[in-house]
């Protein structure tokens, strides 16, 4: 054969490399064309960046940015067919100030914006405020609907009389984390009297109406020497209520209070040298840790769905435990600031749940570049089942209460026995000295709902 024929030895070679690159560079032209650039599935954030309560607001924001960043680089929502790429999450705050009007305001604003999933939880009356909004616009509006994902909003009534096919609480009640708590106080004998102190409004009602029905089924011998709601995020100094705790000879307060009015509430009871126990819902985080310092040890009891150092509770499995560690180890990665050490596993499963829902739809082709079937997303999010951190919740169809495990802790100082980790960089951990299974915590529902 002459050197010019296309079939010598250099000439294949050459039609092999030419090939080769045309094959290459089609694969790369099909990847592109297989994840085009889609609009992202935009969630409402309606919160409290601003006033009393501001550091809830942003404390929860950092946690739901921290699960769609771990939704994204998994890369979000996979399309059907695959050559339509992916959504991803995208999360937008809408500061409501810590007012129910304003909350409705920027509800509209949220749905304007085109978010068809809103999330919110500090504050029952507003949840319950949106609630009753979001189920008048979804019924005007159905080609507008929305679902409402609760993270902290805890009134009961919320999976009872005021239950919505469009709304998932996927925090426990008030009940159900004050049954938790009943059982660290029943067989604590120290506690012979006990006072009663919330924020008046919904769920600072809920929580002393339960705590008395609790206490007279459980601990009849405690005498309730005191009840008081005072005015939400309003208080500035808490000393006239410790003057009136500490005259009543309380042993121990029970309180609903989050936020500033726990801080500020705890400032008080340690200058007043208020000896008694603080069982709360709230006290394993923003400053209350810090306030009380010393005084806190073994005096301050806290209910959640997980703690940090639940991993160093011994009915738990290793790999339980080990699942855990790795959990909080890798929020503090991503937020090493001890200010922002606020870690709610509740609020990585609800993202983690909303993803499942949303890939099951698309998967079902309900979920796609342009649309999303709000329905279909509902009815997934009421079966769906989740786990993470060495826990496993799933949502109740039938209320669309979030079943979960609960843990009670006890401050100590950090280095002390199953104290492993501290609170906020202050020194101070929670040890977790109970656990109730998602089982043992669940309680009945009436809640009678109207299905879509």
């Amino acid at each position: 054969m002459g050197s010019g024929n296309f079939f010598n030895v250099a000439g294949v070679k050459r039609f092999i490399l030419l090939l080769a690159g045309l094959l290459l560079c089609g694969t790369g032209l099909m990847a592109q064309v297989k994840s085009p650039a889609q609009p992202p599935i935009k969630i409402a954030l309606i919160e409290a960046f601003s006033g009393a309560f501001a550091n809830t607001g942003d404390a929860v924001y950092r946690n739901l940015l921290w699960g769609m960043e771990q939704a994204n680089a998994q890369g979000g929502v996979a399309l059907n067919p695959p050559a339509m790429g992916q959504r991803r999450l995208q999360i937008e705050k809408f500061d409501n100030k810590g007012q129910v009007d304003e909350a409705l305001s920027q509800l509209k604003v949220a749905i304007d914006s085109g978010a068809q999933v809103v999330m919110q939880g500090n504050s029952s009356a507003i949840a319950l405020a949106l609630v009753e909004a979001i189920n008048k616009h979804n019924d005007r509006e159905p080609e507008r609907r929305v679902v409402f994902l609760n993270y902290s909003a805890v009134d009961p009534i919320l999976t009872n009389e005021k239950c919505s096919f469009w709304h998932f609480r996927f925090d426990a009640h008030a009940d159900m984390r004050m049954a938790a708590l009943m059982e660290v106080l029943r067989p604590d004998t120290s506690v012979k009297k006990v006072y009663l102190l919330g924020q008046d409004y919904s769920f600072g009602q809920a929580v002393l109406r339960e705590a008395k029905r609790q206490l007279q089924v459980q601990r009849s011998d405690i005498a309730i020497v005191g009840e008081e709601l005072h005015p939400i995020g309003r208080v500035k100094d808490f000393a006239p209520y410790l003057a009136k705790i500490k005259a009543s000879g309380a042993n121990a307060v029970i309180t609903g209070n989050w936020g500033n009015d726990l801080t500020l509430l705890i400032k008080a009871a340690k200058e007043a040298g208020y000896t008694g126990k603080f069982y709360t819902f709230y006290g394993n985080a923003l400053g209350a840790p810090t306030a009380i310092g010393d005084a806190g040890i073994g005096q301050v009891i806290a209910v959640a769905d997980w703690m940090p150092n639940v991993g160093s509770f011994a009915p738990l499995s290793q790999a339980d435990r080990q699942a855990s560690d790795a959990f909080y180890q890798s929020f503090r990665t991503r937020f090493p600031n001890p200010a922002d050490d606020y870690v709610h596993l509740r609020m990585q499963m609800m993202v983690q749940a909303l993803v499942k829902s949303l890939q099951k739809l698309a998967d079902a082709g309900q979920l796609t570049a342009k649309g999303l079937d709000v329905v279909a997303l509902a009815r997934q999010l009421e079966q769906v089942q989740v786990s993470m951190a060495g826990q496993t919740g799933l949502m109740r169809a039938t209320d669309h209460q979030f079943q979960q495990p609960l843990v009670v802790g006890v401050m100590d100082k950090m280095g002390a026995p199953s104290v492993v980790y501290d609170v906020e960089g202050s020194g101070y951990g929670f040890r977790v000295i109970h656990r109730a299974t998602a089982s043992q915590a669940q309680l009945p529902s009436t809640c009678k709902m109207a299905r879509y």
